[in-house]
């Protein structure tokens, strides 16, 4: 399995504006191969820090999502949000390889 975490830090009354348009989400990646699971994540004591926690069942597949013009158009979005604040903030990706369950 392949995890891709994408965390992001927003100011605190920004984030319920980004929790809403990942509740509102296109799904397109649902149905990609190899896609296992998609989790918002919220920072328990830091309000503002959200995180996206994507579970892949291989780095490739992975790879294949993120190398379509699917992925791309999503990300394209993300530059033309409204509120140039959020647009401005670059999130922070970790990607890992689980080796032990």
């Amino acid at each position: 399995m392949y995890i891709v975490d994408s965390t992001v830090v927003v100011p605190d009354h920004k984030a319920d504006e980004l929790i809403s348009i990942y509740q509102n989400r296109s799904r397109s990646v649902d149905q990609w191969h190899g896609f296992r699971s998609f989790q918002l994540l919220q920072n328990d004591k830091k309000p503002g820090e959200l995180t996206v926690h994507m579970e892949w069942e291989s780095k490739e597949d992975y790879l294949q999502w993120a190398m379509s013009e699917e992925f791309q158009k999503i990300h394209e979005l993300e530059k033309h949000y409204p509120d140039k604040e959020l647009a401005n903030i670059p999130p922070k990706v970790s990607k890992y390889k689980v080796v032990a369950k």
